[in-house]
């Protein structure tokens, strides 16, 4: 099967990885798929001998790896996350089979970068870092023996990424790109923000109303420019509240 399309806009992400030898398969089993983009999220170990060994042969990924403190700055400049998780959560993320989640990558790699990001090896991502995922990926296992190795999850979603970039191509998108991940987060925080300053919410108790807020806004999937309209309803209504505060204090 000869590679007919790039696959260079696809970054794979690991969060805290505790083995260096995880961190060295997981390029062996990029380079066997023609991915080279590697960040690595707060890594244990890294650079170590341990993972130039296990990479046998793909070291130059290792050595053009980025390190990164956040996830957020992980995945700055990405319009499409994905989260490799085995965990259900409370509230439901958008969830997509490895064949899904390939296709959907190629279907936005064309026109900007994109995102697989996989958590820890004993306990995978946070809700926290699940908000930054427009989608969820869960690879079907034996439910007697679910777990799977780092690198053998990277190796699945991989290889179900070049075998979709030969056979599917990437299909243009109808319409505006969703905005960037920052973008998005920055619309987030703006909505959080107002919701305290018109006492629609309390800050210590609007968590999981803002995380019901951020799947309903992820799954519309607002470009640049809604966005931007969204933003300037809501500076509206704080500039409203502030001038009934303004109002009844010279009242």
């Amino acid at each position: 099967m000869e590679k007919i399309l790039p696959l260079s806009r696809v970054r794979i992400v690991l969060i805290a990885t505790s083995h260096p030898g995880n961190i060295g398969a997981a390029a062996r089993a990029m380079k066997n798929m023609c991915l080279d983009k590697l960040v690595l999220v707060r890594p244990r170990l890294f650079p170590h001998e341990g993972a130039t060994a296990r990479a046998s042969g793909a070291g130059e990924l290792l050595e053009n790896a980025r390190c990164v403190d956040s996830l957020e700055e992980a995945v700055t400049g990405c319009r499409l996350v994905i989260g490799a998780s085995a965990r259900l959560r409370t509230i439901t993320w958008p969830q997509m089979t490895p064949r899904e989640t390939a296709e959907k990558v190629v279907s936005h790699y064309d026109e900007t970068d994109v995102a697989l990001v996989f958590g820890r090896e004993h306990s995978g991502l946070t809700n926290e870092e699940l908000d930054l995922c427009h989608y969820l990926v869960n690879i079907p296992t034996n439910p007697d023996f679910s777990s799977l190795n780092l690198a053998m999850a990277v190796q699945l979603l991989a290889y179900e990424v070049l075998l979709a970039s030969n056979e599917v191509g990437p299909a243009k998108q109808q319409g505006q790109l969703p905005a960037e991940v920052e973008k998005f987060e920055g619309f987030i925080q703006h909505l959080e923000q107002t919701l305290t300053d018109i006492d629609f919410s309390d800050p210590r108790k609007s968590d999981k109303l803002i995380r019901k807020l951020r799947r309903f806004f992820m799954r519309a999937a607002p470009d640049d420019e809604e966005l931007n309209l969204l933003r300037g309803i809501l500076s509206a209504a704080q500039g409203r509240k502030s001038m009934r505060r303004d109002e009844t204090s010279k009242g």
